[in-house]
C-alpha cells in the first residue's frame, strides 16, 4: 500500500475519525480534516489547546491517497484561484457544495488569506483584486474526507503525540 503520513492537530486522541462530527461551514464542508504538513497541524493543535485550555495533541495517520484518488469522488485545488475562492465562500455560507465529493484537498483560508476572502465577500474588493492578492501566497494544504466509508477504507490511525 502506498501511504502518506497525514496529521490532525487538536486536543483529543482520535483513533476512529468521524466525518460528520465538528463544526459546519468550514472551508471544505463538514468532514475530517488532516494535512500532510506536520508544522501546520502543530499550529492548529496549539491554537485549539489555548482556546480549550487542554494539552495540544498531534494525531498521525497513514492515508492511502493513491487508491483514494482512483476510487473516490475527489476535488483538488492546486492554487488559490477563482474556483477555490467561490468554493470556500459557498461552504462557509452553509451551501455545502463540498457534499458532492468524498475528498477535497487544497489551500486553507487561514490568517494569510482570510482577510482577502472577507473583503471579497463584503464587496470591498472585486474578483480581480481578490485573485491578485491571493496569487501572492503559496497555498498550504488541508485535506477533508467527507465520506465515512472513505475514512474507514483509506485512513489508518498511527499514533498520537502530546506537543
Amino acid at each position: 500500500m502506498n501511504s502518506i503520513i497525514v496529521y490532525h492537530g487538536g486536543t483529543e486522541v482520535v483513533k476512529e475519525p468521524l466525518c460528520n462530527y465538528g463544526r459546519k461551514n468550514l472551508d471544505f464542508g463538514l468532514g475530517f480534516y488532516v494535512t500532510n504538513i506536520r508544522e501546520q497541524a502543530i499550529i492548529w493543535a496549539n491554537n485549539m489547546s489555548r482556546n480549550r485550555n487542554k494539552p495540544a495533541l498531534l494525531n498521525r495517520y497513514k492515508l492511502n491517497k493513491e487508491a483514494l484518488l482512483k476510487e473516490a469522488k475527489c476535488k483538488i485545488f492546486n492554487a488559490y484561484n477563482e474556483e477555490w475562492l467561490r468554493f470556500i465562500i459557498a461552504n462557509r455560507a452553509g451551501l455545502n457544495v463540498a457534499n458532492e465529493f468524498d475528498y477535497v484537498e487544497g489551500g486553507v483560508a487561514n490568517d494569510r488569506v482570510v482577510d482577502t476572502v472577507n473583503l471579497f465577500i463584503a464587496g470591498l474588493i472585486d474578483l480581480n483584486g481578490a485573485l491578485r492578492e491571493l496569487s501572492k501566497h503559496q497555498p498550504n494544504n488541508q485535506m477533508c474526507i467527507l465520506n465515512q466509508d472513505v475514512i474507514n477504507k483509506y485512513l489508518i490511525y498511527d499514533g498520537t503525540e502530546e506537543l
